[in-house]
């Protein structure tokens, strides 16, 4: 009989707050996510210090919560995330990770963030989804199988990484400017949508035609990717008047997800991988999803749009792999905010 290994996940490098409890590495028992958005909302963007404060506020009671009726007992070991992020957030979850592992005599291992998202696919097949269709249900309920390639969307990174076993990550291509995430959030701003972007951008995209000619950086020879020309063309057209902001929102959206598809399926064909994992909170867009699952030779696995953004059952699940690699973290752990990975 399988032994059940229990990790506590710790996640705090942005504006979420994050505790969560995963069974061997797939099966979520508690995941707790407190959300700074409202917060920083009317500023338009994360103020990393507002940030960190409200990690120092909510921290203590977000574990507590993913804890009910969860014994320290039956813990295992603690993941937190050390990089990359702002260091002012990762500073909070790395210290009270590392004072619970000491005061409950428990092995710690760091966790990097952009890991930890692609991680989020082995949690996919066994998390509670409320999706509602039959192709939906499908990319939920698909196997890992190595190499894969990995893309990682998120506000502050785009990344197509080889994944070639647990813990054997190559990277092939990275942004050269703007990351997706943020490309939304500054064409958000430039369409008058607010913050965050991404979820504003899709939701205006929903009544608008992607009619406008918005152009696409392929950079040829290259995986990777470059969004500042496209922002910068989307506000020159919404500043000459006349467009229309739902039109303008379908199109921009459009751009990125014909960019982020072509260019991570021509590398999978090139690599002749098994799969196409995607992660980060882009990875939720439905238009990127499906131009995916439209287009591409090999299974594409995608999480539920829950485990997309920042959580903490992808940081326990990334480390319950750590602790079977026996990757421990000491207590001089420290923070890493520019942290890669590969």
């Amino acid at each position: 009989m399988r032994t059940k290994t229990k990790i506590l996940g710790i996640e705090t490098s942005c504006d979420e707050t994050a505790a969560a409890v995963v069974e061997n590495g797939n099966r979520i028992i508690s995941n707790v996510v407190a959300s700074q958005i409202d917060i920083h909302a009317r500023y338009g963007g994360v103020v990393p210090e507002v940030a960190s404060r409200q990690h120092l506020l909510t921290v203590i009671p977000v574990i507590r919560q993913a804890m009910t009726g969860i014994s320290w007992q039956d813990i295992n070991g603690i993941a937190v995330t050390f990089g990359p992020g702002l260091a002012g957030s990762l500073l909070v979850g790395v210290n009270v990770a590392k004072a619970i592992a000491l005061a409950k005599n428990l092995p710690l291992t760091g966790v990097n963030h952009l890991e930890a998202h692609i991680y989020a696919n082995w949690l996919a097949h066994s998390a509670e989804s409320s999706l509602s269709t039959g192709e939906e249900t499908v990319r939920v309920n698909c196997e890992v199988q190595f190499p894969c390639l990995c893309l990682v969307v998120s506000g502050g990174h785009s990344d197509l990484v080889l994944m070639k076993g647990h813990g054997q990550f190559e990277k092939l291509g990275r942004t050269r400017d703007d990351a997706a995430g943020e490309a939304f959030d500054k064409a958000a701003r430039i369409l008058g949508l607010g913050y965050p972007g991404g979820p504003a951008i899709e939701h205006a995209a929903c009544s608008g035609t992607p009619c406008l000619p918005l152009p696409r950086a392929w950079l040829k020879r290259s995986h990777d990717f470059s969004f500042s020309g496209l922002k910068t063309a989307l506000w020159h057209l919404a500043h000459k008047g006349g467009v229309s902001v739902a039109d303008a929102a379908a199109s921009f959206q459009l751009a990125v997800a014909d960019v982020l598809v072509a260019k991570t399926i021509e590398a999978a064909k090139q690599l002749k991988v098994e799969q196409i994992l995607l992660s980060g909170g882009v990875a939720a867009n439905k238009t990127l999803t499906q131009q995916f699952l439209a287009n591409s030779p090999v299974p594409v696995i995608i999480p539920p749009s829950h485990l997309c953004t920042d959580n903490a059952a992808m940081v326990a699940a990334c480390g319950y792999y750590h602790f079977e690699a026996g990757r421990i973290s000491g207590y001089d752990l420290d923070v890493a905010p520019d942290l890669s990975l590969g």
